[in-house]
């Protein structure tokens, strides 16, 4: 998804609100248009859309203990827009040892990104995904079986294992990308990379000084302080 000029910053339950009601959208501090959770929707409707999203069992995470920051991040490995994203990503974690980031693969660019999210997934059978998904985001951005696996090859997955957790993992797999792909249309998200970073949604990328910003707010709002 190319940035536009026109970004969205909206409340988690402001999203799923405004695709089924009438709900506004207000104008915000980051420039861009935003609306906070706690207006629309109900608690436990905010409770069980957050938990849907950041708590499956079946995708990807990165957690380190007293997490107070969750980014949910919907990407396709053929996407340019994501692969920036991704650097920035990294950039932030090397300093910032309070994220938890959750991997929703979300491959809508065809077969080839839709076999590399699924063997991604896989490695993280054998501990390996955070090193085949550097490997593959820094890989190049068409793929084939072959780039996939050269990926693999740089990241020191095990390819038979791996293989074998295919087999044996495939349609957990499987069932983690529909979950995945339903709440993406639930949302309304057109395109990768897309965010969800504490109780706001981004429907598009950012650059790292936005991606800084919204992680501070989120912190600043959930601990209770105002948000200078």
């Amino acid at each position: 998804m190319k940035k536009s000029m026109g970004w969205r910053l909206l409340g988690l339950a402001i999203a799923l609100a405004a695709l089924f009601s009438n709900g506004q959208v207000f104008s915000g501090e980051f420039g861009i248009s935003s609306a906070r959770a706690d207006t629309m929707a109900s608690p436990q409707e905010r409770a069980r859309m957050k938990d849907a999203l950041a708590n499956d069992p079946g995708v990807p995470s990165l957690a380190p203990q007293r997490y107070d920051v969750t980014i949910v991040v919907f990407t396709d490995y053929q996407c340019p827009y994501c692969r920036k994203f991704h650097a920035d990503l990294k950039r932030l974690l090397a300093t910032d040892q309070k994220l938890r980031v959750v991997y929703r693969d979300w491959p809508i660019f065809g077969t080839a990104s839709r076999e590399a999210a699924r063997t991604a997934m896989a490695a993280r059978y054998q501990g390996k995904h955070a090193a085949f998904n550097d490997a593959l985001m820094a890989g190049p951005v068409k793929l084939d079986s072959e780039a996939i696996r050269q990926a693999g090859t740089r990241a020191g997955v095990d390819w038979p294992r791996l293989q074998a957790d295919l087999a044996r993992h495939g349609g957990e797999i499987d069932a983690a990308l529909q979950r995945t792909g339903r709440l993406a249309d639930t949302l309304g998200l057109s395109g990768t990379p897309s965010l969800v970073i504490g109780d706001y949604l981004i429907p598009g990328a950012i650059d790292a000084a936005t991606l800084r910003s919204v992680v501070q707010k989120s912190r600043t709002e959930k601990n209770g302080k105002p948000v200078t």
